[in-house]
């Protein structure tokens, strides 16, 4: 084993600096800064190369991540990255926006020891920079090109992967998109102080460089029919997302001045990226000199609040029904949050919209408390008895999370099943949908997720997507494959 490792009890846990609040709170760009090589060697050196590693385990990827932090701490970047990238197709993603301190840090055994976790996500960052700025990554060249082509629905992070795990099989590939470019939620959803736009560009440009078409500001349903696309391509990848906006179900809530969270963050992505957004110009959708009321505790919740502070808010309130501790957003979120100025009212649930001639002025809530579990095993939130108090509000954004749109009636096609969600139906051993050559990955199927989650089910897809054209091909077995 390699000198250079084991010392996470000699060597302290230090992350790449991260820019005060001062400096970052009127700007989008990314809030670290990054590791320098040495840095990044030392990080990785603290990993105790464990037999079992939990971090591996408890990434949905199962990336080789003891692996490539001994190679990074023996200063072999050009391997880290291989072996980075064999299981994972946007690393550098995954590194800025994945939940860590959910996933492989917080299993980290060292983090359980009180050592403090190694720095994966910081450091798999670092390594696929670095292989950008050195020209390691080249566009695929398939050892073969087939004949059968593969049309994906969506340019997010589920079909992007697919397509680059079926680019490098040798297919046609094909996504089509809404938007009017490529990442989806990673363009639109996800502010810039966690995921710079010009890292999406990036992938996106790498894949067009590799063969893979991009048909954008098509809506299949309505540009072209889901019909049609069957026709055109050997098989089709469902990867749309879900983009519907669950409402706040209270008296209210039609209230101006109250807006669903999607579509605050696409104006201001849009407008960051130098769109015309008359929107935001005209004040509707900016938060300057306004106080705004974010209900929710998820990571979308968190970017709209710190989205809130850099557009000029005079006061920027979170409101959660559950304490910080119950709350499925990142504490890295929250903490970052809370040093920008946010205020978070825990234990707090909306009960109305006060509005006045028509516009929102207040979010009347309620003390909550946490009772029993309830049946996924969390303590039901209870209201207070006479505990109920107003926030100021001029803007209220509802982060509430997400419904599947209903893609049977988008799609004109009463052959795709879905659950009692709206989500789409797959085998998961294959993700083939109850129509024969269409396959669904990502949140239309397992409902608002993780990235990382996406990434893992487009290259399952992809693989199954192999087997299934390899299956229906008459110039030759399956086996011979």
């Amino acid at each position: 084993m390699s000198t250079r490792m084991l010392k996470f009890v000699s060597t302290e846990q230090e992350r790449p600096v991260k820019r005060s609040a001062e400096d970052r709170s009127d700007d989008f760009h990314e809030i670290y800064r990054e590791f320098i090589e040495a840095k990044a060697e030392e990080q990785s050196g603290r990993c105790s190369q464990c037999g079992v590693p939990f971090c591996q385990e408890h990434c949905p990827l199962g990336n080789n991540i003891p692996d490539w932090l001994m190679l990074t701490a023996n200063g072999r970047l050009e391997e880290a990255y291989q072996v980075s990238s064999a299981t994972n197709n946007m690393p550098e993603i995954c590194g800025r926006i994945c939940p860590q301190d959910r996933l492989c840090e917080g299993s980290c055994t060292t983090e359980q020891s009180g050592h403090g976790a190694i720095t994966i996500g910081a450091v798999e960052k670092y390594i696929t920079d670095t292989a950008w700025e050195n020209g390691w990554i080249k566009p695929i060249t398939p050892p073969r090109e087939r004949a059968q082509s593969v049309g994906i629905i969506g340019a997010g992070p589920g079909g992007l992967a697919a397509a680059e795990q079926l680019r490098r099989k040798g297919y046609k590939v094909t996504v089509y998109d809404r938007y009017d470019r490529v990442g989806g939620l990673l363009v639109y959803g996800i502010p810039g102080f966690k995921l710079e736009k010009e890292v999406v560009q990036r992938r996106a440009d790498y894949l067009e460089a590799s063969g893979v078409e991009f048909v954008l500001n098509c809506n299949v349903g309505e540009d072209i029919s889901f019909q049609d696309l069957r026709a055109k391509h050997s098989s089709v990848l469902i990867a749309t997302g879900v983009y519907k906006a669950k409402s706040l179900n209270a008296p209210g809530a039609g209230a101006e001045g109250v807006y669903p969270a999607l579509e605050y963050l696409t104006t201001s992505n849009k407008q960051n990226l130098g769109d015309a957004v008359p929107d935001y110009d005209s004040g509707k959708l900016n938060a300057k000199g306004k106080k705004v009321v974010v209900i929710g505790g998820g990571d979308t919740a968190m970017d709209c609040v710190r989205t809130a502070i850099r557009q000029g808010a005079s006061s920027v309130t979170c409101l959660y029904r559950r304490n910080r501790e119950n709350m499925p957003g990142s504490q890295r979120e929250v903490a970052n949050a809370e040093e920008e100025g946010v205020t978070f009212e825990w234990l707090a649930a909306p009960r109305a919209v006060i509005d006045n001639g028509g516009k929102a002025s207040a979010v009347r809530a309620v003390r909550m408390r946490l009772g029993l579990p309830d049946a996924s095993g969390r303590q039901a939130p209870e209201e207070v008895p006479g505990s109920d108090f107003d926030i100021e509000a001029d803007m209220v954004i509802q982060a509430l999370g997400f419904d599947p749109e209903d893609l049977p009636i988008l799609f004109n096609e009463n052959q795709l099943t879905v659950n009692r969600w709206g989500a789409v139906r797959v085998d998961y051993s294959t993700m083939m949908t109850s129509m024969d050559g269409v396959f669904a990955v990502g949140d239309i199927v397992r409902g608002a997720s993780l990235v990382v989650w996406a990434v893992k089910e487009g290259r399952d897809a992809a693989e199954s997507i192999h087997e299934y054209l390899l299956a229906c091909a008459t110039d030759r077995p399956v086996a011979a494959e």
